[in-house]
């Protein structure tokens, strides 16, 4: 037998005892957030309705962040915060960008550009909400209405507000007051697992007898954990097999679920989107910058570092730094595209 399929014996073996037994929970978990561990529950599995056309107008913000210059201990990154506002066939959207140097490792920064995002997005959803200009970068589209009772905001993420790692807490007061749906939705969320340690939304996807469906709650809203929001999971295209984690906040959890969360379903039935909902997937498509603008920021930090005589001992660092992404043929971090390997 060669070596190949020595290998491919010995996958197969761990992946089935996976499947079949789960995995061992515990202190070999890397936990940004902390686990959330339950059985699956066919009960919490409720239909969704279908809704073609929606009055509400749907807000989402996101950031991106692509490394401009990094070593082992510093970093330089463009950080470009976008939001698209969807209201029936109508899209506007608009952007900030700011640099950002820190210093420290590869987990001091990435804990750092995470807090850094989670600022942004915050600052650009209140500053929305109280209909104030979103900084120099005009709005691409017509001029912004107010966002109102019975519209929605729609964050990229868990819904966790103030402490480590969490949205501004005054963004969920302002949401409150003036009576808008605030929901957090994550891309992801590998937090959530099943009793045996396995992925809970594709456990649960299994179970649901719905081709639209929400469960609801995985977890509920714990405002000492900074949790504000209570856990659920929604699938919200009938052509997409893409489950996503929907955290609604608790002051939302008296009216019905389900109704209020099928408008959804207005937004998740376009094929660039994979059931997503394509608010947050446009506000993730605006929060890319171009190579052009990119490398004009290159180009103005690299005067700027020469400037002060420190860019040949930078270069040093940096060139200790990127051999590994050079051989695979990535001369400069943002060649690479935005990912938290190059932070």
């Amino acid at each position: 037998m060669s070596k190949i399929q020595e290998d491919l014996v010995e996958l197969k073996t761990k992946l089935k005892a996976y499947v079949d037994e789960g995995r061992r929970i515990g202190y070999g978990d890397i936990k940004r957030q902390p686990l959330i561990i339950t059985k699956p529950d066919i009960t919490k599995i409720k239909p969704l309705k279908k809704v073609n056309c929606c009055d509400s107008r749907f807000l989402a913000v996101d950031c991106s962040t692509r490394a401009l210059k990094r070593a082992h201990n510093w970093g330089i990154y463009l950080m470009r915060v976008a939001y698209a506002s969807v209201e029936g066939r109508k899209v506007n959207w608009g952007y900030d960008e700011s640099l950002v140097g820190t210093v420290g490792d590869r987990r001091y920064r990435s804990n750092f550009l995470m807090d850094q995002r989670l600022q942004l997005e915050s600052e650009m959803a209140l500053k929305l909400l109280h209909e104030e200009p979103t900084g120099a970068v005009e709005p691409h589209g017509e001029t912004l209405r107010g966002l109102g009772e019975g519209d929605y905001i729609l964050l990229d993420g868990a819904s966790f507000f103030g402490g480590k790692r969490g949205f501004q807490t005054s963004l969920y007061e302002e949401a409150l007051r003036k009576k808008v749906n605030l929901l957090a939705v994550s891309k992801q969320s590998p937090m959530l697992c099943d009793e045996k340690g396995r992925d809970f939304m594709a456990s649960t996807s299994i179970l649901s007898p719905h081709s639209l469906w929400v469960y609801y709650p995985v977890k509920e809203a714990n405002m000492a954990e900074h949790l504000y929001g209570d856990v659920s999971l929604v699938k919200l295209c009938e052509d997409s097999p893409h489950v996503f984690r929907c955290d609604i906040m608790g002051s939302l959890t008296s009216r019905d679920v389900s109704e209020f969360l099928s408008p959804l379903t207005s937004l998740s039935e376009d094929p660039r989107c994979l059931g997503y909902p394509v608010t947050l997937w446009l506000a993730h498509e605006f929060s890319g910058a171009s190579n052009s603008k990119i490398l004009q920021y290159y180009d103005l930090i690299e005067k700027e570092l020469s400037d002060d005589g420190i860019l040949d001992t930078l270069r040093r660092e940096e060139l200790s730094c990127s051999f590994a992404d050079k051989i695979h043929g990535i001369s400069r971090p943002y060649e690479g595209g935005e990912s938290f390997d190059r932070i």
